[in-house]
């Protein structure tokens, strides 16, 4: 490959990363209504047929977003699991899920409540949301029957009590000692 062609692919690749940034900025401060293919042009001060180049519409772009976000979940579930001892990694995987959704709720709403084609458990699955769910797999002991199956529930109960938190149903726990909940009986 020559160096402009090299050149031209770093530089198409770094606008197609300024899109996602741009949206899901936009989002996380005025909301997914506000994200439109003419407001995104704007901010990143390229047309809007250079936007359709990379994405097909706003659709798109929040999937990107959200695959995105899947990868920046799956890292912080990873670091939450790997900095405390094995008896403590499902506390600390839950913090750091109920963390994240809290903080980012655009994002977390583009990864888990628009209707966007990403799929879940299924051979399209994309890698970093395999790997998120792999750390809820690996926060529990090895010992634990049907491991797969206890982690969907504790991911399903997270998302839930996320879910219902960010619409003001229910008040997430203040954060005891440094977590979001502790194991108070």
């Amino acid at each position: 490959m020559s160096a402009a062609k090299e050149r031209r692919e770093r530089e198409r690749t770094q606008r197609h990363q300024l899109i996602i940034a741009s949206a899901r900025e936009l989002a996380e401060t005025e909301g997914w209504e506000a994200v439109t293919m003419r407001r995104l042009a704007d901010i990143v001060e390229y047309s809007q047929p250079v936007l359709y180049g990379h994405f097909s519409g706003k659709d798109a772009i929040i999937r990107a977003v959200a695959v995105d976000g899947f990868d920046e979940l799956f890292r912080r579930l990873r670091h939450a699991r790997l900095a405390v001892p094995q008896q403590q990694a499902p506390l600390a995987v839950g913090n750091a899920y109920l963390e994240f959704a809290t903080e980012r709720p655009a994002l977390y709403e583009a990864m888990f409540v628009m209707s966007i084609d990403v799929k879940f458990a299924h051979a399209e699955t994309p890698p970093p949301l395999r790997a998120g769910f792999n750390e809820f797999v690996s926060c529990l002991h090895p010992d634990t029957p049907r491991r797969p199956l206890v982690a969907e529930v504790m991911w399903s109960a997270l998302h839930g009590l996320s879910t219902l938190a960010s619409t003001g149903r229910i008040p997430l726990p203040d954060k005891p000692s440094g977590s979001t909940f502790s194991s108070r009986n």
